[in-house]
């Protein structure tokens, strides 16, 4: 049994996820994390919580700004820079939070992640938003390679 529905969604087979699903998947494991976090702030674990929530969220959001600036990303333009945007508004509030946490600073956070995971879900049940990686993923596996789409 989990402790934790973090650690039930940790254990989600990842292989043979589309680009869109692992991203999706990438964004709600980071959600969940920073909302374990603001769940048990009082917590003597609060600061490690805090750091190793915004480090995977940085590294996450750092994959699809890398992404997103590839000069073959497929994507429309106004997409990739709404998107970046978003990026460097979540970098900004993450040293935000670092210097100054607060529970309810990562809710800003935890929104966008959602509703961008819940966008992709959305788009890969509908077939639509190609994702960026669909003309690579006969040679490359979506675990391997990031697929920012457009769908959100």
């Amino acid at each position: 049994m989990y402790k934790t529905p973090l650690q039930a969604y940790q254990e989600v087979d990842k292989s043979g996820m589309t680009g869109r699903e692992v991203e999706a998947y990438a964004l709600t494991k980071v959600a969940m994390a920073l909302r374990d976090c603001q769940q048990r702030w009082d917590s003597p674990e609060r600061d490690q919580l805090l750091d190793d929530a915004l480090k995977l969220n940085g590294r996450v959001w750092s994959i699809f700004q890398a992404e997103l600036t590839r000069a073959d990303n497929p994507m429309p333009q106004v997409i990739k820079q709404n998107i970046l945007k978003l990026g460097a508004f979540i970098d900004q509030r993450s040293i935000n939070i670092m210097a100054y946490p607060k529970p309810e600073a990562l809710d800003i956070i935890i929104a966008i992640n959602e509703n961008l995971a819940a966008g992709l879900r959305e788009s890969v049940a509908n077939g639509s938003a190609p994702s960026t990686s669909d003309a690579d993923e006969n040679q490359q596996s979506a675990a391997h390679r990031p697929s920012i789409s457009a769908a959100s």
